[in-house]
């Protein structure tokens, strides 16, 4: 009789132990659908206020995933360059710099100092995130970091840059130069490539400056540089989580199809680990 109400008392606590954890796991994946709309609501928030600034972050983003595939990178660290790249601007639709970046004038010393802050702007912004997106805000804040630890705002130096950034920092270079903005005309793959790879063991990452100028990658670059003026409106059809769960990320499709060499590397293209 002891042993019976023993054993019912143990499969109680097993079944409130199993409905416990069953209420848990339903409310954490509510909570990353939370985070997940929010990311989507930023991006279509950037989209909303400044075009221009949209179509930047998705083409840095693609040129990121393209350096990071041929890097070798994890799939957690190619979907956190994806992030860092489509928010690493998020900080310039704030209303202290919209105007200045928008206007036609020659910057002046203090608005390019406003301009500086865009970064921590941005961190601020995605902060609330942390608890799922853990490297996110970092990423962001230190995007205009240099190799040489003579970047923005923290000065940090070599390997302290957060993997995400480094990538960031090249692929954000090179569509800055190779599309037009207010203050320059855009210029030419080649002219980029070249730009960057001066830039090596300064401004950038020597080894990822390596594996963007290998002609392999570089022309994936190219050819994805190329495809994004058949871009159209972004598609937000989210994919499904790894366990078919249908929870949501920010690696829904927040571009048509797969133009631009996003596909896995060709044979020839290096796939060594970059840190």
């Amino acid at each position: 009789m002891r042993n019976s109400a023993i054993a019912i008392a143990s499969g109680a606590t097993i079944t409130s132990a199993a409905l416990y954890m069953f209420r848990r796991r339903a409310e954490l994946r509510a909570a990353e659908r939370f985070a997940a709309a929010a990311l989507e609501t930023v991006l279509n928030a950037i989209d909303a206020n400044d075009s221009q600034t949209g179509d930047h972050v998705r083409r840095v983003a693609n040129y990121s995933l393209i350096l990071a595939d041929a890097a070798g990178l994890t799939h957690h660290e190619q979907r956190t360059i994806e992030r860092v790249a489509l928010f690493h601007d998020v900080g310039k639709i704030h209303e202290a710099l919209f105007d200045i970046i928008h206007d036609d004038d020659t910057l002046t010393p203090g608005q390019r100092r406003e301009i500086a802050t865009h970064p921590a702007r941005g961190a601020k912004v995605l902060a609330p995130l942390n608890g799922f997106y853990p490297e996110l805000a970092e990423g962001v804040l230190s995007h205009h970091e240099r190799w040489d630890g003579t970047g923005y705002p923290r000065h940090l130096q070599g390997s302290a840059i957060p993997l995400s950034a480094r990538v960031v920092a090249i692929t954000d270079t090179f569509d800055a130069i190779t599309h037009r903005r207010r203050y320059s005309d855009g210029r030419s793959a080649l002219i980029a490539r070249e730009m960057i790879l001066q830039g090596r063991g300064t401004q950038f990452d020597p080894e990822f400056v390596d594996l963007f100028v290998f002609p392999p990658v570089f022309e994936r670059i190219v050819a994805a540089e190329r495809s994004t003026t058949l871009w159209k409106a972004p598609i937000h059809g989210r994919r499904t989580g790894a366990n078919g769960d249908k929870v949501p990320d920010i690696t829904f499709r927040w571009r048509p199809g797969r133009s631009g060499g996003r596909g896995r590397p060709a044979s020839d293209q290096p796939r060594k680990k970059v840190r």
